[in-house]
């Protein structure tokens, strides 16, 4: 079955040309053009991914991208103005999965598009580490794969997509070492054009918000290589 896309865009002719696109690739496509409407479509219905602009009458769409991930967990791509740095930082800091600057080519937004549907679809690839259905732990430490949820000592460690999917993948393959390669490719896909040091700030960002605030030692830096995180019982 073909995947089912909201598109929330209020430039009419650029809209109905982005749908044309998707339909001819063979997507499901809805539409909105308002902020509010939007958001009662994407909490009411069933979508696989919400090609989001920011600058909507009705409601911001950061405001909508925030109240729309405290519901449900759906991809979003962010279609920004060029120079709206902030607009695009504040979005992956909520939790879309990745963004494109207008004008864009349509190329570029349906190979995103695929990369963004490949990663929320992926699978584990070992069920070694999983206590019950969707669920993997460290110790203290618990992430639940189908509640897009971390926790630690049952406080709650709130993670962007890119984050979760970075401590999942490492959780996965315990006592396996990953290659920033392999990191990036899991977690940005393989159509990602960036460096492999995005994976070093993601690692970073998990450290700050789990070794750092835990008082633990999870993820191991091996030198030339990647990132494991080592059996609990390796860590001790």
């Amino acid at each position: 079955m073909s995947a089912r896309i909201l598109l929330v865009e209020d430039e009419e002719k650029l809209a109905r040309f982005v749908e044309l696109e998707l339909v001819h690739e063979g997507y499901q496509v809805e539409k909105s053009g308002n902020g509010r409407e939007a958001l009662e479509m994407a909490l009411a219905e069933s979508f696989d991914l919400i090609l989001l602009d920011i600058m909507l009458p009705g409601l911001n769409g950061l405001e909508v991208l925030r109240r729309l991930l405290k519901e449900k967990e759906v991809p979003v791509i962010l279609l920004t103005a060029r120079d709206a740095v902030m607009d695009k930082v504040s979005g992956l800091d909520a939790g879309a999965v990745d963004y494109i600057t207008k004008p864009f080519a349509i190329e570029e937004l349906l190979a995103r598009i695929r990369v963004a549907l490949k990663l929320h679809m992926v699978q584990p690839s070992t069920e070694e580490h999983k206590t019950e259905e969707g669920v993997l732990t460290w110790g203290k430490l618990r992430l639940d794969e189908p509640r897009h949820r971390v926790t630690c000592d049952r406080q709650e460690i709130f993670l962007t997509n890119r984050e979760f999917l970075m401590l999942k993948t490492l959780l996965e393959n315990q006592d396996i070492v990953m290659s920033r390669d392999t990191l990036l490719n899991r977690v940005c896909g393989y159509d990602f054009a960036g460096e492999t040091n995005v994976v070093d700030v993601y690692i970073r960002y998990l450290r700050s918000k789990i070794d750092d605030v835990f008082g633990m030692k999870m993820i191991h830096t091996v030198r030339g290589v990647g990132y494991v995180i080592k059996s609990e019982k390796d860590s001790l």
